[in-house]
């Protein structure tokens, strides 16, 4: 076996990338890694710009997937209980909230189906998303033949109870998989009725059918067992599967002390390596100083440097930490638009019509430092179009924030907004 071949079997191997205990070399570090990715000639479209991902996360892109994207919960829930309803073999579902509302009632009689016709059924929540959700949701899914986890129960080791699971997967037969912001409730939409305008959040939602699907079964994998879930087998996955055609995917996982540094710092490095246009859609932006960097110096370099925040947010606190950042931004020619027509709650980056990320990673604090997050990196063009589209159409329900106008504002509202920037570390 030659030693391409043996490093090749071995990239598929189901394992965690970026490794437990990896040292993310200091070259490759966010306040470094900008440099390399500004370097690229061709910035995002050179070839480069793979091997320096690669490099960063330790893991591979997966080809041969097809994405598609969701912008509303009815639609997305839709394609999961369909996607469900096809499964042969196993569903995993992962989300940091899940409800005992209609929406999560939905899910619920789905997976009770799926467990009657023998799938394995496994159903990981987090335990301060859901804690309105009472014990008896869960030991009806436990009698139904599902097995259930909380991730860090509340006042069970004290010392854990910051560190949150904040991702939100389902992965079907290790073939189709879904991530992005949506948790399982019905302010997302309900299955009964078609929602108001206005009434359901606006959120993004991927399903990405191929390899990149297996890769989000060892995710998911990480969170069960640290949740004391009993460890079960995932088959390697067969090389030449991700070097068929199709959408190339890089699958970004973090939680505490594995793979943060990685995360931010390929966001860093796509944020340098950008040429034209950079629009970012968050629900929660708190992004310090380094992030304030990268965007600043992007729009420095002419790139159209645009952010899509809430105008109306459910954690009213945080969206005043971001409103600190405001001013720097702005200054340096980043434009920064405040979303009105619902709560916004999706995680969103499109660069230069080539380059997606969409997942469940807020660009604060607590998703860098406390919460296991799951991101999909994608290399297609198609999708990177799909989301600027969207992009566009949002800014319709937007306002933009001026600097002049924001360098009139109360002061009042200065020193509330300079303190909770102060305190977005605790948020």
């Amino acid at each position: 076996m030659s030693r391409r071949h043996r490093r090749r079997h071995r990239l598929f191997r189901p394992i965690l990338r970026p490794f437990p205990g990896r040292k993310l070399p200091p070259d490759l570090r966010v306040g470094r890694v900008e440099k390399l990715a500004a370097a690229l000639p061709e910035g995002l479209a050179d070839p480069g710009f793979e091997v320096l991902m690669r490099r960063i996360d330790g893991a591979p892109f997966f080809g041969g997937n097809r994405v598609d994207v969701f912008f509303t919960g009815r639609d997305a829930f839709a394609a999961m209980r369909e996607s469900g309803e096809a499964a042969q073999r196993e569903v995993l579902l992962e989300s940091y909230i899940f409800k005992d509302d209609s929406t999560g009632r939905q899910f619920l009689t789905g997976m009770k189906a799926a467990a009657e016709r023998g799938l394995t059924v496994r159903v990981l929540a987090d335990a301060l998303g859901s804690s309105a959700t009472h014990a008896e949701f869960w030991q009806e899914m436990e009698s139904s033949g599902i097995e259930v986890r909380l991730f860090h129960p509340l006042f069970k080791g004290l010392w854990y109870q910051p560190f949150r699971d904040h991702r939100k997967i389902l992965v079907l037969d290790r073939e189709v998989a879904f991530t992005g912001g949506m948790n399982i409730g019905e302010e997302y939409g309900s299955f009964r009725r078609r929602p108001k305008p206005g009434e359901t959040w606006r959120d993004t939602h991927v399903r990405v059918t191929g390899p990149a699907a297996w890769e989000m079964a060892v995710v998911f994998s990480e969170g069960w067992v640290h949740a004391s879930g009993e460890t079960f087998e995932i088959d390697p996955l067969p090389a030449d599967l991700a070097d068929a055609p199709g959408s190339r995917v890089m699958v970004l996982d973090s939680r505490p002390n594995r793979g943060q540094a990685e995360s931010a710092a390929a966001l860093a490095a796509i944020g340098s390596a950008a040429r034209r246009t950079l629009w970012i859609t968050n629900a929660y932006f708190a992004p310090g100083h380094q992030g304030l960097d990268v965007l600043g110096d992007a729009a420095a370099r002419g790139v159209d440097v645009r952010l899509l925040l809430p105008g109306k947010t459910d954690v009213p606190i945080v969206r005043r930490a971001g409103h600190g950042y405001y001013g720097a931004l702005l200054e340096r020619g980043v434009r920064i638009f405040e979303y009105q027509a619902a709560i916004l709650h999706a995680k969103t980056l499109v660069a230069d019509g080539l380059v997606s990320v969409v997942g469940s990673t807020n660009l604060d604090f607590r998703s860098f430092v406390f919460n296991a997050e799951c991101d999909l990196l994608i290399l297609c063009p198609i999708t990177a179009a799909t989301l600027e589209e969207a992009f566009l159409k949002d800014l319709e329900s937007a306002e933009e924030v001026k600097l002049e106008d924001w360098r009139r504002r109360p002061l009042t509202k200065k020193i509330g907004d300079r303190v909770a920037r102060w305190l977005s570390p605790l948020l």
